[in-house]
């Protein structure tokens, strides 16, 4: 099964639309790059809550990629034109913001 297979295969069993789940695969230095695009009905479910589901595929293509010796990184492209762009640092809680910021 290629990369490109992989993320479809996971992908498409979570969103409405899975003939709308297209996938992209460019080589750079820092190795694979995966451009998911799916229906603009369908980003919030492949986004997920905070991020999370975005995160997950990333963690899997990470498993993934070490199975394969290749860095595999994904790309989930906004229908609407823009990227979307899932960081993997742990996003702070309002009440921890206001906590440090009254100290």
């Amino acid at each position: 099964m290629s990369d490109q297979e992989y993320v479809e295969s996971i992908v498409k069993p979570i969103v409405d639309n899975p003939a709308d789940v297209v996938t992209s695969r460019t080589l750079d230095e820092r190795g694979v790059l995966i451009q998911l695009s799916v229906n603009q009905a369908d980003m919030g479910k492949v986004i997920g809550r905070e991020g999370r589901t975005a995160k997950s595929i990333r963690s899997l293509l990470r498993v993934f990629g070490a199975r394969n010796d290749a860095r595999i990184n994904l790309k989930i492209v906004d229908p609407s034109g823009g990227e979307v762009s899932i960081s993997e640092e742990p996003k702070k809680s309002d009440k921890t913001e206001q906590a440090t910021s009254v100290i």
